[in-house]
């Protein structure tokens, strides 16, 4: 058998493989080293093969990460074993067995906003303006209802205003259209299944004969979809497994449930239930101040965490003037962390409670040259030109699509105006047909001329794709249809910086379906589509970029860091304002804090600001966190800080507004030169070898050590001319 190099604890849990298994894992306790442990020795020992096992997580990261461990610990080159996402394994599951609800197998999956446009649609047909419903709260509350499994007609029979009978109609009426475009939003991948097991008890003792052993990780951030999905999928022999921490439950605003975890042993009785508290990722300094905080929480599995890595450092906290001199702080931290222990901005993230917190800190840190990274911002797969091409894809495998259809009948323009497609959509309807089956019916439609033949050329262009689809691969369809539609070119020709940018995007597009080839050569466009829908921003993130990263603390889960910078904790940022009157809410923003202090691995900053821009000009006086006050003293180092910005508060005469002037308190610069050697405090060394403009406004392009190239304002970037090139 595999080498096992476990604790006691984690072996024990290991080796029980007959019956249910809960094990509670403290954070950085080693869980994915269990899990992994546990599926080889489960294969090892002979009891299982591996196509009877599934293990399921929730980052596409996590399971990659999972079934490159158990192949090593096998020594296997390919694992025949379901090691995956709820939701892709959920989406596998459909691609086989969604027939027998009335879908066909090449259903479309709609992301957030295909499911919005979607929904405009439906909208527009209950004639109900988006002064009364948007769109997006509408969208909001229907995932909000199926999270809950909350059916159409239960939240109608329910209804007791205008608005909640209101979105009743609207989430009717938004699943039939989505059953009529053949599509599945991602909250149906969860439902679908169990509609599947209840109304096909055959479906259901189908996989519950493939899958003997259940493996779930995370298990504290299972909705109650998921959990019906593993606990059906169990019932016949209970033998499933699941990790998870009570204390890292952050979820519940998208229906995850930590009930879950703490009533497992109800669900399933007699279970073997294990504690890991031994941690190796923080030091004890750190994992204590987590601990005294979260242990203020009623309703968790109690935990004595012990770390392997010694006392560490105490917590470093700012108390700073606004959110512009909390940017500073954290630079100026950075600085002297990477002077003093020699780090590289990888080994740093900062998080904050919501994105808009970015704002301060990414201009902060573009002023002093820093490179940063941040996960969450807009994805490359979620590009206007990008989605433009997914859609054709997307169309050319389902033709029931209208959502995709809609969205590039006139990409590149091609005289198809709105009111055209309203005259098609109309005809559709009436002779009851599909809506691309009357698109060369342009006469019958009411469309003459240009608009007539463009139509027919359309319809004509993607039929023959669709006819491809099995007889060319993924690559050679994509890159011939962006010839055949004049993509490439119709952004060439416009020829703006932004258009280039778009070029290159659809380009790297077709590079995406290369690289998905060469993984997958047997791979087919409907694949490569479903790969791309099922992406979180973590399977985006590139952790191997010398970069800070930028991150909400509900995105840092499951990862680490050397150094963690949390941001804003003030009383109505964390805890959040909504969580003051409700003894829940408040101990998830209790854990929330918990799981970003335990990010980090030696070193924690913790800052909160007196006064926080809210809008515009306008400050509110800030209240450090409540949280704060939780953290016994001995872990916490005061850390004085003044920042190079000089601020004049006024009052407004109502009183009501507090508006700050801010100016630079250094007013003396140097005048540099080209070929001046200067030293920057993160950078070191470097050359001068452009500028532009003089005093404060002057701008520099430095070429620091192993040729990296900086451009820099010197009002912000406190160079310090040198004599001498030698780095110190």
């Amino acid at each position: 058998m595999a080498s096992i190099k476990l604790n006691k604890v984690q072996q024990s849990a290991v080796e029980a493989i007959n019956g249910p298994v809960l094990i509670f894992a403290g954070a950085g306790s080693g869980k994915t080293r269990v899990l992994t442990h546990k599926i080889s020795y489960l294969i090892d020992s002979g009891n299982y093969k591996p196509e009877n096992i599934l293990a399921v997580t929730f980052t596409n990261k996590a399971a990659k990460e999972m079934k490159t461990r158990v192949q090593k610990l096998l020594k296997m080159k390919k694992l025949e074993m379901d090691i995956s996402t709820f939701h892709s394994i959920c989406a596998r599951l459909l691609r086989s067995e969604i027939h027998h609800l009335g879908y066909s197998n090449t259903f479309a999956i709609y992301d957030v906003e295909d499911q919005r446009a979607l929904i405009k649609i439906v909208l527009n047909n209950l004639t109900i303006s988006k002064d009364t419903l948007t769109a997006n709260a509408a969208r909001s509350q229907i995932s909000y209802f199926k999270n809950k499994m909350i059916t159409p007609d239960t939240v109608q029979q329910k209804a007791r205003t205008k608005l909640d009978r209101m979105i009743g109609k609207v989430y009717q009426a938004y699943q039939t259209a989505l059953k009529e475009n053949n599509a599945a939003d991602f909250d149906d991948l969860l439902i679908l299944p169990l509609e599947l097991f209840k109304h096909h008890p055959e479906i259901l003792k189908k996989y519950q004969k493939k899958w003997k052993y259940i493996l779930v990780d995370e298990y504290q951030d299972t909705n109650r979809p998921q959990f019906l999905f593993v606990s059906q999928l169990a019932e016949a022999h209970h033998q499933i497994c699941v990790v998870g921490d009570d204390d890292q439950s952050i979820y519940s605003w998208r229906g995850a449930d930590i009930k879950n975890i703490l009533g497992f042993k109800k669900k399933f009785s007699g279970c073997s239930t294990f504690t890991l508290e031994k941690n190796y990722r923080s030091t004890q300094q750190i994992l204590s101040a987590a601990t005294a905080v979260v242990e203020k929480n009623k309703d968790r599995k109690p935990k004595t965490m012990e770390s392997a890595n010694g006392a560490g450092d105490k917590i470093g906290l700012f108390e700073t003037m606004d959110e512009m001199e909390e940017a500073d702080a954290i630079v100026s931290a950075l600085e002297k962390e990477i002077n003093l222990n020699k780090r590289t901005f990888q080994d740093f993230a900062v998080l904050y409670r919501t994105n808009a917190q970015s704002r301060a800190l990414e201009d902060s840190f573009r002023r002093q040259g820093i490179p940063y990274t941040i996960v969450g911002g807009i994805r490359f797969y979620e590009r206007a030109e990008v989605k433009n091409l997914l859609a054709y894809l997307k169309f050319i495998v389902n033709m029931k699509d209208t959502v995709s259809l809609r969205r590039i009948i006139n990409f590149p323009p091609r005289g198809i105006g709105l009111k055209t497609v309203d005259k098609c959509v109309a005809y559709a309807e009436k002779v009851k047909k599909e809506l691309f089956e009357i698109l060369p019916e342009g006469t019958e439609v009411g469309v003459r001329g240009k608009q007539c033949e463009s139509l027919t050329k359309f319809h004509d262009t993607i039929q023959k794709y669709n006819d491809l689809l099995k007889k060319v691969n993924a690559g050679e369809l994509a890159r011939s249809l962006v010839d055949e539609m004049n993509v490439l070119n119709y952004y060439k020709n416009l020829n703006t910086p932004e258009d280039n940018e778009r070029y290159n995007n659809v380009l790297e597009l077709l590079n995406s379906i290369d690289a998905f080839l060469e993984r997958k050569p047997e791979g087919d466009i409907r694949e490569f589509i479903e790969e791309v829908a099922l992406l979180t921003d973590i399977d985006n993130w590139n952790d191997e970029t010398n970069s800070v990263t930028l991150m909400t603390l509900h995105s840092a889960k499951g990862l680490e860091f050397p150094v963690i910078f949390i941001t804003g904790l003030e009383d109505g940022l964390l805890p959040f304002y909504n969580a003051f009157n409700d003894q829940k809410e408040m101990e998830e923003e209790r854990r929330l804090f918990y799981v970003g202090l335990t990010r980090a691995i030696e070193k924690v900053y913790l800052l909160y600001a007196r006064n926080r821009r809210k809008m515009g000009l306008d400050y509110a006086v800030g209240l450090a966190s409540r949280f704060l006050k939780e953290i016994p003293v001995k872990y916490l180092e005061n850390i004085s800080f003044n920042s190079a910005l000089m601020r004049k508060v006024t009052t407004s005469n109502r009183g009501k507004k507090t508006k700050v002037k801010v100016t630079r308190s250094i007013t003396l610069f140097d005048d540099f030169m080209v070929g001046d050697y200067v030293k920057h405090a993160i950078f070191g060394i470097g050359k001068i070898m452009a500028l532009s403009g003089s005093g404060e406004n002057q701008r520099v392009g430095v070429v620091f050590k192993d040729g990296l190239k900086k451009k820099l304002i010197v009002k912000y970037a406190n160079l310090k001319k040198v004599d001498t090139p030698a780095v110190t």
